[in-house]
């Protein structure tokens, strides 16, 4: 930024994105009444450029074009441009994204769309270079002149494309609500087509972490006992952790390899990936007990905490790959700067993390990573496992004291609400598998930050920056909070958290919900109207807000006995059953919910002043498909919990109920008894299938 220039209007805004455009010769405008006025008052095409603080090709086209008096006064001249931080605003985003699609082009940011003065779109495309920019520019400006009716028919084309239900469009009118032990399979073994049995992950390079997809493999697992399964988690989770794509030295994962090895990064760093890593990690060291897994949830969790967290316990969204101009730049290391830095140390240091005089990234430099595990390197190497152990530990000590005195990358301060919900989910999951106090407590300091600053009567609000929540919330952060609160009741067992869940619950009923379709629009109905009201199907890295409210109801409709809740779960997942099971690898999340309704999910309640140091020996287990509630079962203890009601202690000791469908078996004293129930009910499910 150049504080010597004039600001455009961005520099009113809070998102560090559109404030890297405020000193931009453009005439940006925020998205909003103003600009699309303005648009029908000139009689001006719209150009709308979306992208997010951690897009390299974003900052490459600002630099190129943006930036340039000659070509921002040609768009200044034909156009009302309008800057858009996609994080900000994912409705905006997800209405021209669909428009690009259905004009066959390539979607990706930066989003470039051009639109008529009623916000209707008519072309769009990613990035340009300077020179095809300017003649893209110039040849709209021209037709939309000579031939403003035919550019209008073709956006109203659109328009009306926009609108299609997306159920519709993938042909899902019919419901099919048969949950089957063979479709489960068949999604199973659907997904394992794309297995990279080498590399772990689906798939060739680019690779993502995808977070949900092996949730579902862990509970395939569980539920099958099929070892293919389990086998490409656990290898995923291994390369992954021992890759580029993991900060071998800080902790936290990058957004995703450009190889198909995990090891070259595209080095930024965001708070939902991170977030849900922590949540899958905990999950599969529970199912495997594998110490590295343990290492990566700690190691993670410490960079959230120290990068990524405010003041007041909030949690920023992301850091960009690049600093000093260079991508990387932060991370890597030459082997001469490692001499100096390690000493005599250096040699052992670049054998355990592959490091060379040539480097394997640019300008000579390394990206730390692993190939063997520690117990493997120690023999190999002659050395006892605590000793290596330690010397990695005084490493990765001083190279961080190294990167503390180096130019960082940009922090994107602002915090969003759905995203907060996933870190705040994946606290809770890491308390629950770990029982580690800080992962609670940094837990509970974010959920309460959350209701004070992010929620106004009822109602959520999507983001926050110096004291302000401007931007009505989306489904994705009820959907999410929802989620996560319920979760952390279980971690908790204090009825506030499932009572703030049930109340996000109805209101999403009242502002969201869709009648026709028994499906969520995305938008709050007394938000702002855009051209289209969309509709999110589709798990991504995030799941869709769709299946993860459909999982809220399957869950808060049996703590809550809310016959409601319960039937609208089971009607959405049977409008995209059909897709689920041949496409898993996209509808990861349905197919998790799936498995959640193939058998009873199962209802454990504790009661008694032990109910706490109980489920902390139960969640030495992998049990996916299980409730919990807990109380300390005092006699006359009231409770808003139909499925807590009459449960009270025997014979003066803490108590577990397994309940099932509404029905319990008798009653135990331990954890040990409690868990022999359900693994026997589990048995019993697997044995004999629901047809």
């Amino acid at each position: 930024m150049n504080s010597d220039k004039t600001p455009n209007r961005l520099i009113h805004e809070s998102s560090p994105y559109l404030l890297q455009h405020a000193y931009n010769p453009v005439d940006w405008h925020p998205w909003g009444e103003e600009a699309l006025q303005k648009a029908k008052q000139e009689q001006k095409p719209i150009l709308v450029s979306i992208g997010y603080a951690a897009c390299h090709w974003c900052h490459v086209m600002e630099h190129q074009s943006f930036e340039k008096e000659e070509i921002a006064a040609v768009m200044n001249k034909h156009f009302v441009c309008i800057k858009v931080d996609r994080e900000e605003r994912p409705d905006v985003d997800a209405v021209y994204m669909d428009a690009v699609h259905a004009m066959g082009l390539q979607g990706g940011w930066p989003l470039n769309v051009f639109l008529n003065s009623d916000a209707k779109p008519f072309y769009g495309g990613t990035y340009f270079p300077p020179k095809q920019w300017v003649g893209l520019l110039q040849n709209i400006a021209e037709a939309y002149e000579k031939n403003r009716a035919e550019l209008d028919g073709s956006a109203e084309q659109f328009a009306e494309h926009l609108n299609r239900s997306e159920l519709a469009k993938y042909g899902l009118n019919q419901s099919n609500y048969h949950v089957r032990e063979d479709d489960f399979r068949l999604m199973g073994y659907n997904l394992s087509t794309r297995f990279d049995k080498e590399k772990g992950g689906l798939g060739q390079a680019p690779k993502f972490p995808m977070p949900t997809n092996y949730m579902f493999l862990l509970r395939y697992y569980h539920h099958t006992s099929d070892h293919t399964a389990l086998n490409q988690v656990h290898l995923t989770l291994r390369e992954m952790a021992y890759g580029g794509i993991y900060d071998q030295v800080g902790g936290g994962f990058a957004r995703y390899s450009v190889d198909a090895d995990w090891l070259v990064p595209h080095f930024e760093k965001m708070l939902y990936d991170n977030s849900q890593l922590v949540s899958l990690y905990s999950e599969a060291y529970q199912a495997t007990r594998e110490t590295l897994y343990h290492e990566v949830v700690y190691e993670t969790i410490a960079f959230v905490e120290r990068e990524l967290m405010s003041d007041e316990g909030g949690f920023y969204s992301s850091l960009d790959a690049d600093s000093e101009g260079e991508e990387g730049k932060f991370y890597t290391f030459t082997k001469e700067e490692l001499q100096d830095i390690l000493g005599d140390e250096e040699p052992l240091f670049s054998k355990y993390y592959n490091v060379t005089a040539v480097g394997n990234f640019e300008h000579e430099r390394n990206i730390l990573h692993r190939r063997i595990s520690d117990e493997k390197f120690a023999q190999e190497n002659e050395l006892e496992l605590d000793v290596l152990q330690e010397m990695a530990q005084g490493w990765k000590e001083r190279i961080m004291d190294v990167r503390a005195n180096r130019i960082r990358p940009g922090l994107d301060d602002k915090i969003l609400t759905s995203w907060n919900a996933l870190m705040l989910k994946g606290l809770a999951d890491a308390y629950y598998t770990f029982g580690n106090k800080h992962f609670l407590e940094l837990a509970l300091r974010n959920a309460n930050f959350i209701l004070t600053r992010l929620k106004q009567g009822e109602k959520l609000y999507h983001n926050y920056k110096k004291g302000k929540a401007t931007i009505d919330g989306f489904l994705e952060d009820y959907a999410l909070l929802i989620r996560a609160f319920t979760r952390l009741y279980e971690v908790t067992f204090d009825e506030k958290w499932l009572q703030e869940a049930k109340n996000l619950t109805d209101y999403t009923l009242a502002h969201f919900f869709d009648e026709a379709e028994s499906m969520f629009f995305f938008t709050d109905n007394s938000s702002e109207k855009l051209i289209a009201r969309k509709k999110e199907i589709f798990d991504n890295v995030v799941p869709s807000s769709n299946s993860v409210m459909a999982t809220n109801l399957h869950f808060l409709g049996l703590y809550f006995d809310e016959e409601r809740y319960t039937s609208l779960s089971d009607e959405m997942l049977s409008k995209v059953k059909d897709l689920v099971v041949k496409e898993p690898s996209h509808l990861s999340n349905w197919a998790m919910l799936y498995f959640y309704k193939l058998t009873p999910t199962a209802e454990v309640a504790i009661v008694g002043e032990e109910a706490p140091e109980m489920r902390s020996e139960l969640s030495a287990f992998f049990l996916p498909n299980m409730l919990l509630l807990g109380s300390n079962g005092k006699n006359g203890a009231t409770t808003n919990i139909p499925l807590l009601e009459d449960k009270i202690t025997l014979q003066g000791k803490t108590t577990v109920y397994v309940c099932y469908n509404k029905t319990c078996q008798l009653p135990v004293h331990t954890a040990a008894d409690a868990l022999l129930q359900l693994q026997n009910k589990e048995q019993q499910d697997s044995k004999f299938p629901a047809l």
